[in-house]
Order: C-alpha cells, then sequence, then structure tokens
C-alpha cells in the first residue's frame, strides 16, 4: 500500500471506459464534441489487466466506471462481468442516463446495484441547451426503471449561473421525493474554463446554494466518510442531500482518488495535468508489472494538492469523471 505524509492512499479507482459521449455538455467540452480515435484507446483485455494492477499494486477497493459515457462503449456489457469478479468493496457507475433503461438488464445481471447519474435541469429546452444533445424524458424513464428494480440511485447536478440556477430547488425536490439523493456539484476550473472568464460569471458555491434551499427548507450538516468528496446535509423527514464543494471546501487534504483513461494513462490528481502512460506495463509479466506499477503510483501519489483544488486545462471528459 503506498500511503504519502498526509496519510493518503490511493483507494477509490475511476476508469474511464471511453472518451466518446453522446452529449457534448457546455461545462464540459467547449466547442460541440472532440473525439479520440478508438484505437487509441485500450482493449478490453488490456483494460481488465490494467485494472486488476492497479487494485493489487494501488490497494483499490472501491471502482467506478466513467467515461465520456461508460454506456456507449462496446466494452460496457463484457467488462461489468469481469471487473465484478475482483475483490472490491463497491463497484458503481457514473452515467448520463440517455442508454440507462436499455442496459439496465445488463447492470442488474452483473450484480450492480449503485449508479450515478448526471442530470443538470428538469427543464426540456435547458436540458438541450447545455448537453446539447439527448432526451431528458429518456433519461428519466431510466432513472424510474433503476429505481423499481431496486437500485440505489444519486443524481449529480452542476449548477451554472447562466442556465440552470432557477433548477436548484426544483431538482432538490425531484430526488427527495424519489428517496435519491442529490448532490450538487460546484463547477470545476478545469479544460476550457480554465482560463475563460465565463468560469467566473457562471460560478456558483455552497453558500448560495445553501441559501437558497434554506429558503425552503430547514437543514443540519451530517457527518460523511473521510475521503468523501460530499459534504452532506439533512432535511428531517425529507431526506438528504450533498455538496461536492471544490472550491468552496476543498477535499485535497483527504482525497483517496486515482483516475485511469481509456487510453491508459493515470492521473493522480485532477488538478494536475501529468499522466503516466502505463501501457507498457500490460506486456509484462504480473510481479513485474506490479512492482513497476508501484513505483508510478508513488510519483502519481506526489502529484496530489495538499490543501486545495487550483484547476487544470485538462479535459475532463478525457480521463473520467
Amino acid at each position: 500500500m503506498i500511503v504519502d505524509p498526509l496519510g493518503r492512499r490511493f483507494k477509490n479507482l475511476r476508469v474511464s471506459l471511453t472518451a466518446a459521449c453522446n452529449y457534448a455538455c457546455t461545462y464540459c467540452v467547449p466547442d460541440g464534441k472532440k473525439l479520440q480515435a478508438l484505437s487509441a484507446e485500450l482493449s478490453e483485455e488490456e483494460l481488465i489487466y490494467a485494472v486488476r494492477l492497479l487494485v493489487e499494486a494501488g490497494g483499490i477497493d472501491k471502482l467506478r466506471i466513467t467515461g465520456g459515457e461508460p454506456l456507449i462503449s462496446p466494452k460496457f456489457d463484457s467488462l461489468l462481468n469481469s471487473l465484478n469478479k475482483l475483490a472490491l468493496e463497491d463497484l458503481a457507475i457514473t452515467t448520463n442516463g440517455q442508454f440507462l433503461k436499455k442496459k439496465l438488464p445488463v447492470i442488474q445481471l452483473a450484480g450492480i446495484n449503485r449508479i450515478n447519474v448526471s442530470l443538470d435541469t428538469l427543464d426540456h429546452m435547458a436540458f438541450r441547451s447545455i448537453a446539447r444533445s439527448g432526451d431528458l424524458a429518456t433519461v428519466l424513464e431510466g432513472i424510474e426503471e433503476a429505481l423499481a428494480l431496486g437500485l440505489k440511485v444519486k443524481v449529480n447536478c452542476v449548477p451554472i449561473r447562466t442556465a440552470n440556477l432557477d433548477q436548484l430547488l426544483p431538482m432538490l425536490e425531484y430526488c427527495l421525493n424519489k428517496n435519491i439523493e442529490l448532490r450538487y456539484i460546484e463547477l470545476m476550473n478545469m479544460g476550457h474554463l480554465k482560463h475563460n472568464q465565463s468560469y467566473e460569471q457562471d460560478f456558483v458555491g455552497m453558500d448560495e446554494i445553501l441559501e437558497k434551499i434554506g429558503t425552503k427548507y430547514e437543514y443540519y450538516k451530517i457527518d460523511a466518510p473521510l475521503d468523501s468528496t460530499s459534504v452532506r446535509f439533512e432535511i428531517p423527514d425529507f431526506g438528504r442531500f450533498g455538496i461536492i464543494a471544490n472550491e468552496s471546501e476543498p477535499f485535497c487534504r483527504t482525497c483517496t482518488r486515482l483516475r485511469l483513461s481509456s487510453n491508459g494513462q493515470i492521473f493522480g490528481c485532477l488538478s494536475n495535468s501529468k499522466a503516466f502512460s502505463i501501457r507498457q506495463l500490460l506486456d509484462k509479466p504480473y510481479p513485474t508489472a506490479i512492482t513497476e506499477l508501484q513505483t508510478v503510483l508513488r510519483s502519481a501519489m506526489q502529484l496530489k494538492q495538499r490543501l486545495a483544488f487550483t484547476g487544470e486545462t485538462t479535459v475532463m471528459k478525457f480521463i473520467g469523471g
């Protein structure tokens, strides 16, 4: 196990199946869809081996499947079954939900019971404006069917001042009514937003979110796991919500996350664009690969911020959410 001077270790692995996405969300993609050649992606066999190595070498016990949009990857169906055989405490998926209804049988068969759905608005026109694709009704149907099957669903919402500020309460009420935990995610200073004044214009912080919620609900802060990215709150008799306050209340000092991109790059920190390719390790025998990978992981750990997220020009869709 690799531990840094702050006591942090790699515990949570985000695995991007593909950089491709059927959406082109305004806060993620600058000018429509930017594609990465499929030939650049790891094969299914390489990806499985890479994850197995990272779980063993890094002491990973939680894994989240991300993208791009993981449900559109041709590797998705068979990969679920392979990853589910690893010795993990938790295996979950983050999706935009557009193909959730179609893929629920595969997800259920693989024994996965936790899904995060990215959804920024309940307004059909705003949905198309933000995602620049997709259909809101289809996403909502997928969420309904997932809940009916007994899956635990969380919804991730990015408040954007010029796009969905009026949705702070409607989104919360939708989730409370369905026993879904909503997590507001502060706009991240990444990718094309890093050097763009629209970031400052569109940023909505935790204090403003809580002030809006407080106009209708009483709430209080509750405990969260030490390495949680979310500040969590309880609304008595209604339910819970969280805020991933990467700017307002940074969680870098307890971060346990590691990311594997679909093209075989590992990222130790979102505030640093430096990546380490592990492709060359995937042709080596297991003992050799483990030893060399541990050296790489020590270097990745050293890139973690000690205090707060500082942002980076790295595009999130290429490295996994």
